[in-house]
């Protein structure tokens, strides 16, 4: 049967969630039970803290922080076509397969030249 391959998939999701069940009820179990005052601030060096532990981030950070993961997630397309081009190249098909790569440059380029231009990538 085909579903006798997915056993070990099944076995693995049941662990991490067993480990992560485990992780919690062992934290609620022996974790501090009295906060006090002195307890709950920050750390910061040994020195008091000045100011709020939380401070308002420039939405700028998070669009700068987002493109980095958007366009270094798809270089990462790069390795599995660089691993197979090779063997596109010896059936006959290595110009298809360089073209196909060409568009996809193609339009991570076009994206780049619009965050470029709409000013994402400056920090101020």
């Amino acid at each position: 049967m085909l579903l006798n391959e997915y056993i070990a998939i099944g076995i693995f999701i049941a662990l991490t969630v067993l480990v992560g069940v485990i992780a919690i009820v062992l934290g609620v179990l022996f974790g501090p039970k009295r906060p006090a005052g002195k307890k709950s601030m920050p750390y910061e060096s040994g020195m008091n803290p000045i100011g709020p532990g939380t401070r308002r981030i420039p939405v700028r950070f998070y669009l700068v922080s987002v493109l980095f993961i958007l366009f270094d997630i798809e270089v990462v397309f790069f390795i599995p076509w660089a691993l197979v081009f090779q063997d596109y190249v010896k059936a006959g098909q290595g110009m298809f397969m360089l073209g196909e790569m060409l568009v996809f440059v193609a339009i991570l380029l076009v994206g780049y030249a619009y965050a470029w231009k709409k000013g994402a990538l400056e920090w101020d």
